[in-house]
C-alpha cells in the first residue's frame, strides 16, 4: 500500500491512508477514488443530508469484504469532529457523527465507511423530522418496471394532494421517494402520514401497491415501505456510494428520467460528470404541509382501522395490532 495521502478541505487536513486500497473490485476504484467522488458531489450532497446524525456502514477491506454498521464516533476520533447524541428505539443513545461539512465526510471515509444511512432530522431539534421518506421495496416477483409504474402512481396522489415530491435511485434495486418538509412534525407524526399513504395507494391501486407489513400478504405488489419513517430510523443517503462492487449511488433524478434510467449504471464513475452537466434534481425543494396526510389518518383511525405494525426492535405502540404474524396468528386460533 502507498502512503497516506493529505487531503486539504473546508480547513482541515485529513489523512487517506492506504489510499490506493482497492474498494470496490468491478472496475478498481480505490479508497481515493472514492474520496475524489465525494470531493465532486460534495455540493448537493451536503444539501441533502448536512449538519444531520449518520450511522456509518463500515467496510474497510472494501465491498467485498466483512462489514458492520457503526452508531458511534470512536473514542480515537480527532477533536474536531462534531457529533450529536442520538436513540434508538429502544432508548439507548450513542454519539453520531453530524454531517457537518466535506472533512467529516472523508474522515468516515477513511474509517472504511462505504454507507451513509441519515437521519431525518437535522441536529438542532432532533425532535422534529423534516423529511418524508417513502422506500418502494421490490417484492419477489417484482421488475423495475413494476417499480417505475408505482412511483408515478405515488406522484399522482402527491400531487393530488398538493405535495411537491422527489425521487432518486437506491442504489441498490429500488426507488426512494422523498418529500422535503417543513420543520413542524415528529417522527410519529410522520410515519402516521407515510402509513395513510400507502393504505391509500393501496385503496387505489390493489392489484399493483401494498401496504401490509407482513411479506406473506403482499403478494407480487409493490410494497409501500411507511416504516422507513419510524422515529429513528435512516435511510441510505442520496448521493451516497453503496457497498457493491460496481459502486453504484444513490442518485436523485429529475421525474422525466425515470422511464429511461438505468440504476446499475450510476456509479462512482459516471455520476460526477451527469452533475456537472444537468446539475442538481433535487436543488431548490420547498418544504411542504403533511396536513392532508394526516386527514387521511384521522379518517382511517376514525374508521376504525388500527395502526400498522411496527418494526420488532420497536417497543408495542397504543391501537397497533398484535405483533404476530398471520399465519401463525390463524394457527393458534
Amino acid at each position: 500500500m502507498s502512503a497516506s495521502v493529505d487531503i486539504e478541505v473546508d480547513g482541515r487536513t485529513v489523512a487517506i491512508s492506504n489510499p490506493d486500497k482497492i474498494y470496490f473490485t468491478k472496475r478498481g476504484e480505490t479508497k481515493l477514488d472514492l474520496v475524489h467522488y465525494y470531493q465532486a458531489v460534495a455540493e448537493p450532497f451536503l444539501n441533502v443530508v448536512g449538519n444531520r446524525p449518520l450511522l456509518l456502514e463500515r467496510y474497510p477491506d472494501g465491498a467485498s469484504g466483512k462489514s458492520w454498521f457503526q452508531k458511534r464516533v470512536p473514542k480515537s476520533a480527532p477533536d474536531w469532529l462534531h457529533t450529536v447524541e442520538v436513540s434508538t428505539p429502544n432508548g439507548t443513545t450513542s454519539d453520531a457523527l453530524v454531517a457537518h461539512d466535506l472533512a467529516h465526510i472523508l474522515w468516515a471515509v477513511n474509517q472504511g465507511c462505504l454507507g451513509f444511512h441519515v437521519w431525518p432530522n437535522h441536529v438542532d431539534d432532533l425532535k422534529i423530522a423534516d423529511e418524508l421518506r417513502i422506500d418502494l421495496d421490490p417484492s419477489p416477483g417484482i421488475t423495475f418496471d413494476d417499480l417505475r409504474h408505482a412511483a408515478v402512481l405515488t406522484r399522482k396522489l402527491f400531487t393530488e394532494l398538493g405535495i411537491a415530491s422527489s425521487i432518486k435511485t437506491s442504489g441498490s434495486r429500488g426507488l426512494h421517494i422523498y418529500v422535503a418538509l417543513e420543520p413542524k412534525w415528529d417522527g410519529y407524526q410522520v410515519r402516521a402520514a407515510a402509513v395513510a399513504l400507502a393504505r391509500e395507494l393501496e385503496r387505489r391501486h390493489p392489484d399493483e401497491i401494498t401496504a401490509q407489513w407482513w411479506k406473506e400478504e403482499r403478494g407480487s405488489r409493490v410494497f409501500i415501505d411507511f416504516n422507513q419513517n419510524a422515529p429513528h430510523k435512516t435511510v441510505f443517503g442520496a448521493w451516497c456510494v453503496r457497498p457493491k462492487v460496481g459502486a453504484q449511488v444513490s442518485t436523485p433524478i429529475a421525474w422525466p428520467e425515470l422511464d429511461t434510467i438505468v440504476p446499475d449504471e450510476l456509479t462512482i464513475a459516471t455520476v460526477p460528470a451527469r452533475f456537472a452537466e444537468l446539475g442538481d434534481p433535487w436543488a431548490d425543494r420547498p418544504a411542504q404541509s403533511i396536513a392532508p396526510l394526516l386527514e387521511m389518518s384521522e379518517r382511517d383511525m376514525a374508521a376504525g382501522l388500527m395502526d400498522a405494525p411496527w418494526p420488532p426492535q420497536y417497543p408495542k405502540m397504543p391501537n397497533e395490532p398484535p405483533r404476530v404474524q398471520p399465519s401463525r396468528a390463524k394457527k393458534a386460533e
